[in-house]
């Protein structure tokens, strides 16, 4: 008979990796500043980075009912928010640089 030996799943990194154990944001969290309304009525959060990032309830696609509730908009105000621009722009790759090539 066979052992079978089963490994632990290396999706999740140990929490010692985690850069936000300690508690700071991370590079990419903003905070909420406010609200304000598209021209479609659809509610958009303003970020303390500048950016600004619509937050619909549009279930089952993005359950979101506090948005709708002004009392629990304001609750929100302050609170940490990843902003995916900051997240995307820290990801990129600057094109301008020239890139290096083995010889």
């Amino acid at each position: 008979m066979r052992k079978i030996v089963e490994r632990a799943s290396l999706t999740k990194q140990p929490a010692e990796s985690d850069p936000s154990t300690d508690g700071r944001p991370s590079a990419s969290a903003s905070r909420i500043l406010g609200f304000r309304q598209d021209e479609d009525g659809h509610w958009v959060a303003v970020l303390s980075c500048g950016h600004t990032q619509h937050l619909r309830h549009q279930p089952p696609w993005q359950a979101r009912s506090w948005v709708l509730d002004p009392l629990q908009r304001q609750a929100q105000i302050g609170q940490l928010f990843p902003c995916g621009w900051c997240a995307q722009d820290r990801g990129s790759v600057d094109e301008s640089e020239p890139k290096q090539t083995k010889e």
